[in-house]
Order: structure tokens, then C-alpha cells, then sequence
């Protein structure tokens, strides 16, 4: 499966370089959920509320309830949880609170299916906070442990994010092997071969500044 992402910041749609350094700015949401039409899944970030900064509450609203989202950015309790999936995200990306014990409350309160952990790993790292924030463990030391509060991995390889410079496949083979739950990737995955490779580990992929650049067109990836 081929998920396109929308990035959200001071209300625009954005896209970043290893989630610091704005690139370029997209069309206006609602104009990019029109372009994403037709695709089984989208994936909305809000990247202000992901870096403590504030938020676009009424943008992932607005989008969640107009298409098959999973969203994430600043799911950091039960409570915003609920109110996603209440307000029609399909499911919810919880990154810095995976690593905390409000994990286990946000699973209990819109089930472990409805849960995807940020896995996203810079220079070998799990990093938190908007990737502002490193940790001292490793995506394979973590996976196996979150299994039970989830039903699948975004698993972010941040070396490359927003480079257009290919992607660790190597990495993703790892991780494939380390858990049975579905994985999506994303980071630096830039031509139609590095899809097609993922796909044949059975690993989803999230794009974003390939899309954006026009490097893959959105024609193409559909019949992917």
C-alpha cells in the first residue's frame, strides 16, 4: 500500500528536511485531500502539535472526517486519542507517548488496531518529540515489547527524510524480521524500485517530498 502524507504547519501543508528545514509548501489541504483521491489510506502529521508549538486541530479535524486518515502529531494521551478516532480518523500515530506509560491507556481507550507507533530512528536512534529529542535505544530494541498496543509501525528512517536520496532498505528488512504487525516506511523513499522493494517484504510506504517534487507521479503510484 502506497500512503500519502500531508504535513501540516502554521496552517500549511508543508514538507521538511529531516524534520527541521521547510523545503517547499503544497496546495492548500483540502486541495491536496482532492489530489490524494483514490488512494486506500492518507496519513496526516501535524507537526506543530508533534514539536510542542502549537497545533492545526481544526485542519486534522477537518481532514480526518473527508478521508481514510491515520493521523498523529502530539498523541500524547488517551483522551486526544479518542477524540481523533471520534472526530473520523481511521487510526492514530503515537510517537513520543509509545515510550511512556500512557501507551498502554491510549490502546485501552481506541484498541491496540486503531494504534500505530512512530518508530523513527536518526543515526541509529530512536528520537521523540518532533525528532528533536534522541533516546538510547534502537527501533529493533523497542519493537517486539510494543506489539501488544498496537496494530502496525510507522517506522521512520530520518537520515534521509525530505533528501530524495533512497532509503535504508536494509534497515526496514530488519525490522520486517523483528515483528509479524504491519509496517509502513518512510524516509527518504524516492523512486518507483524502492516501493517495489518494500512491497516485496510486505512493507507499506508513506510518501511525501517525492510526491511533491513531481519525482513520482501520483498517476503512476496508483496502479502500484
Amino acid at each position: 500500500m502506497i500512503i500519502p502524507c500531508i504535513d501540516l504547519m502554521d496552517g500549511k501543508v508543508v514538507q521538511l528536511v529531516q524534520g527541521r528545514e521547510k523545503a517547499l509548501e503544497g496546495d492548500a489541504p483540502l486541495a491536496m485531500l482532492e489530489k490524494f483521491e483514490g488512494f486506500s489510506e492518507i496519513q496526516v502529521i501535524d507537526l506543530d502539535a508533534a514539536m510542542g508549538r502549537g497545533e492545526n486541530r481544526g485542519l486534522v479535524e477537518m481532514l480526518a472526517s473527508r478521508a481514510k486518515c491515520r493521523v498523529g502529531g502530539g498523541v500524547r494521551n488517551a483522551e486526544r486519542a479518542r477524540k481523533l478516532v471520534e472526530q473520523g480518523a481511521h487510526r492514530v500515530i503515537v510517537g513520543t507517548a509509545a515510550f511512556t506509560p500512557a501507551i498502554e491507556e491510549i490502546a485501552v481507550a481506541v484498541s491496540p488496531q486503531n494504534v500505530v507507533i512512530a518508530l523513527d530512528s536518526k543515526h541509529g536512534k530512536i528520537v521523540v518529540k518532533g525528532w528533536q529529542e534522541s533516546t538510547n535505544f534502537t527501533a529493533e530494541d523497542v519493537i517486539g515489547r510494543l506489539e501488544p498496543f498496537c496494530g502496525g509501525f510507522l517506522c521512520t528512517y530520518v537520515d534521509k527524510e525530505g533528501m530524495m536520496q533512497g532509503t535504508d532498505l536494509d534497515w526496514f528488512r530488519r525490522l520486517r524480521a523483528a515483528t509479524s504487525h504491519e509496517i509502513t516506511a518512510a524516509g527518504g523513499i524516492t523512486t518507483i524500485d524502492d516501493i517495489r522493494a518494500l512491497k516485496a517484504m510486505n512493507v507499506h510506504a508513506a510518501l511525501g517530498m517525492a510526491i511533491y517534487t513531481g519525482r513520482l507521479a501520483l498517476a503512476a503510484l496508483k496502479d502500484e
